[in-house]
Formats: structure tokens, C-alpha cells, sequence
């Protein structure tokens, strides 16, 4: 059983990253600037944000990292927003979710720059992903991909099944599965909430994506033998940080697996920074 470490891959990656860092900085007079607004005291949000923060510090990244209180409005968030966009030292945008329930995040989403959406989550972005165009992709499905690239374990002519349809990770994941490119080429299942008899879809899976944030909701008996599972799920509970998947239970049984944590979750931060470089790459010309 191969342990796909996401945690060692994404140190790699930052290494290879603050090279490029340093080299745009140098011929540009700039290093990549990322802007990461919270808003609120969600205690999740601000945990990931300082591991953000902390992970451009590391590669050389310029982080602007704003703070706004509970009560910023629809409004005031947007100026926020269109400052950011203005500004020709940020190359990447990223506003924290989720926000406090006054504020309606796709506004919010719609109004980043898309040159500058390193989340991948505008529109455009999106679009061009189902058109197999050039863009952004979202953070935590292009890091199970890249996860998977370093490891060599390729869907090509595969059955690829996706527990989980939302825009952030199932939706996009389907996508890139499906692209004709090196990473792509699978066929792929997505089930969801409405799915009758899921284990009889994850039992054909020849890679296992779980993405619904249900701590052991895929059991050990709802894998085949041999099949490649990537756990996105991650849950606090009283026995510390779960994943969708039964890890234990299936370990023996798998060709290869991501733990939780220290799988997708340092891959979602080093597509991030990815992203990041990548735009200010193109930006600069």
C-alpha cells in the first residue's frame, strides 16, 4: 500500500516554487503578491488562513493578509474587492469561506478579477475548465490531481467514482478527470446525497474520491481491492481530525490512500501558491 503524502509532496512543491518565486522577483523587481481576506472570527477560517499566510512567507510570496470585522457589509466588502483588483501588486485574490450570514458570497466571488481568482472559483474560470481552455482551477481538486501526477498513478482508461457534487471540489474534479490530457481520460461516476446504493458504486471504483464531510461515512467494505482513494473529507471530531474514509479499515485493502490530515489538505495550500506564481507569471509577461 502506497501512502500518498501530501504533506512531503507539498514541501516539494514550495521548493520548487520559491526558485520561480525568486526568479520573478529578480527580472521583475517584484515578488508574487497574494491578498487573502477574512472576515469574521470564524475559528476554522482563521486557522487556514494563517497556514496560508505562513505558506507564502515560506516561498518568498508577498501575503496581504486582511482582517475585517463581523459586521463588514455587502458593500464594503466589495470595495475591498475592487481595490484589490486595482491593485498591479496582488496577482491573486482570495476571500475566506464561509462568510457571516449577512454577505452573499457569489457577488463576492463573481466581482474578483478572473485573471486574479487563484481559488478558481469564478464563472469564467470554471467555464473555461468544462471547455478544456487555460484558467484557474480550484485549489483542492488540481491537488489531488498533482498528488496523484508525483505518485505516477494515472485514471487514464479507468473508472473514476466521486462521492460529492459541490462546486468547490466534486464538480471541478469530475472535470479534470475527464479532460483529455495525461491526468485525465477516466470514466467518471459522481454520486451525492440522492444516490441509491452508494457502495455499489464505490465498489467499481478504480480511484475513490471522497468529498462530503462525513467522518468514516466510506467504509472498509465499500472499496475494491487494489483501488487508488483519495480522502478530501476532513471533520473534527473527539478523537481529533477524521476523513470521509475508514482508513484503518481499508489500508490493507487499497493500492494506494491519502491519510487525514497530512494528505489533500497541505495540496490544496501548494496549488494555492501554484496559482499564485502562475498569475503573476502571465501578468508580467
Amino acid at each position: 500500500m502506497i501512502l500518498l503524502d501530501g504533506k512531503a509532496t507539498s514541501q516539494t512543491i514550495r521548493t520548487e516554487l520559491a526558485g520561480e518565486v525568486r526568479a520573478l522577483a529578480e527580472k521583475h523587481g517584484r515578488p508574487p503578491g497574494l491578498a487573502v481576506v477574512i472576515v469574521g472570527e470564524d475559528p476554522a477560517s482563521k486557522v487556514y488562513v494563517r497556514m496560508k499566510v505562513k505558506a507564502c512567507h515560506e516561498t518568498g510570496i508577498l501575503s496581504r493578509h486582511l482582517e475585517l470585522p463581523e459586521s463588514t457589509s455587502q458593500a464594503e466588502l466589495e470595495r475591498v474587492v475592487d481595490d484589490l483588483n486595482a491593485d498591479p501588486s496582488i496577482d491573486g485574490i482570495l476571500v475566506q469561506l464561509p462568510l457571516p450570514r449577512q454577505l452573499d458570497a457569489q457577488p463576492i466571488l463573481d466581482r474578483i478579477n478572473p485573471d486574479k481568482d487563484v481559488d478558481g472559483f469564478h464563472p469564467v474560470n470554471v467555464g473555461r475548465l468544462a471547455l478544456g481552455l487555460p484558467g484557474f482551477v480550484s485549489c483542492t481538486p488540481a491537488g489531488c490531481m498533482e498528488l496523484l501526477r508525483r505518485y505516477g498513478l494515472r485514471p487514464e482508461g479507468k473508472h473514476a467514482v466521486i462521492v460529492g457534487r459541490s462546486n468547490i471540489v466534486g464538480k471541478p474534479l469530475a472535470l479534470l478527470l475527464q479532460q483529455p490530457t495525461e491526468m485525465g481520460n477516466a470514466t467518471v461516476t459522481v454520486c451525492h446525497s440522492r444516490t441509491p446504493d452508494l457502495a455499489e458504486h464505490t465498489r467499481r471504483a478504480d480511484f475513490l474520491f471522497a468529498a462530503i464531510g462525513k467522518p468514516g461515512m466510506i467504509s472498509g467494505d465499500m472499496v475494491k481491492d487494489g483501488a487508488v482513494v483519495v480522502d478530501v473529507g476532513i471533520s473534527r471530531t473527539d478523537d481529533g481530525l477524521k476523513g470521509d474514509c475508514d482508513f484503518e479499515a481499508m489500508r490493507d485493502r487499497v493500492s494506494a490512500i491519502t491519510p487525514v490530515p497530512g494528505g489533500v489538505g497541505p495540496m490544496t495550500i501548494a496549488m494555492l501558491l501554484r496559482n499564485t506564481v502562475d498569475s503573476c507569471a502571465r501578468r508580467l509577461g
